[in-house]
């Protein structure tokens, strides 16, 4: 499972963001849990699709919302074995949204009674065991006053790894110099608008405390180069902020860790986003929105979905279905991939 963004640009156009670095992100988390790749192309079509299909629920240019996207790849067959089955459903959904936790800045509790992911295991991957687990001490924690959860790792408990919900980066000021620290470990999923952060921070001339992550072999190249947050780290950021395709960008202005009765304030979130996190939410949103320029090709623009008819190749039509679009809710609808040949329209 995975979750993708489209905006409406100022001309109507309709883009969705960085879809390549989505498709290779599924390639990696299907690789985990024993499911066929899903084509790039193909992944691409039937994000385009699902879109072009709705384009009438995609919300206006300049309205606080966007057109979430969730493709999800999962075994289907008639296999009771722990075994891979002969069968896979690749389908994707799409609903209007807005951003997962709001605008305001948050408070974020430790997670000490459940670990999130284990070293060597799935939690680079977007697989729905890294997720639904962690809900109910979500929940928990919400009732007791935190907006959001935020984990550490399992082994030692002495390092930074993501909230439940977003990436974590801290940021850390000397003078001129603004550094983001960004947890690089395995244990954490390669979040699509963590990198895009780092990405504008580069570009504002800030430096990023993380090593880049290689297309190809993402797993190797983590596992390689691991670079860790440590606990003792948390006092010294200026401010810290959430972010991912759900939550965008958010500030956090309190880290609580209930067993040491520590609680780390960040004063310049206190009464709104940080500056410095504003100033990347304000590029990241141009960027997506259209009203900047896409100096970083994370643009894609949703084409008239009767450009995509075609037959499905063998390969494709192995792990894949003939689509039917299902209106959900009157919000929610689903697009069925793998035979996509389409109807006339």
């Amino acid at each position: 499972m995975l979750t993708c963004e489209a905006f409406r640009a100022p001309d109507g156009e309709i883009h969705i963001m960085r879809p390549d670095y989505h498709a290779r992100r599924l390639i990696h988390s299907s690789s985990l849990v024993s499911i066929p790749p899903v084509p790039v192309e193909l992944f691409q079509q039937s994000v385009n699709l699902a879109v072009g299909i709705n384009a009438d629920i995609v919300p206006p240019h300049g309205a606080e919302g966007m057109l979430y996207i969730r493709p999800v790849v999962f075994g289907m067959g008639a296999c009771l074995r722990l075994e891979p089955p002969d069968e896979y459903l690749f389908s994707v959904f799409v609903t209007t949204a807005g951003a997962f936790h709001g605008s305001e800045p948050l408070d974020a509790l430790i997670l000490e009674d459940f670990d999130r992911a284990a070293p060597r295991g799935t939690g680079s991957g977007k697989v729905g065991g890294n997720y639904s687990p962690v809900i109910r001490w979500s929940q928990k924690a919400k009732s007791e006053g935190y907006d959001i959860t935020l984990h550490l790792d399992s082994q030692t408990r002495s390092e930074i790894e993501e909230f439940s919900t977003s990436a974590f980066v801290g940021v850390k000021v000397s003078g001129e110099q603004v550094t983001l620290a960004v947890p690089d470990t395995t244990n954490v999923v390669s979040s699509v608008t963590c990198d895009s952060v780092q990405q504008l921070a580069k570009s504002l001339g800030w430096t990023v405390e993380r090593r880049p992550v290689s297309d190809s072999s993402l797993l190797a190249h983590l596992r390689a180069h691991e670079k860790k947050i440590k606990y003792e780290e948390l006092p010294s950021f200026s401010e810290v902020m959430a972010c991912g395709t759900a939550v965008t960008l958010v500030s956090i202005k309190s880290i609580t860790r209930r067993s040491t009765s520590d609680k780390f304030v960040y004063e310049s979130a206190t009464d709104g986003m940080g500056p410095y996190a504003r100033q990347l939410s304000k590029l990241l949103h141009g960027i997506y929105k259209g009203e900047l320029e896409d100096t970083f090709g994370w643009r894609t623009r949703v084409l008239d979905p009767t450009s995509l008819k075609r037959k499905a190749t063998d390969e494709e039509a192995r792990v894949l279905k003939k689509p039917t679009l299902n209106g959900l809710n009157g919000e929610k609808r689903a697009v069925n991939g793998g035979d996509i040949q389409l109807p006339e329209m």
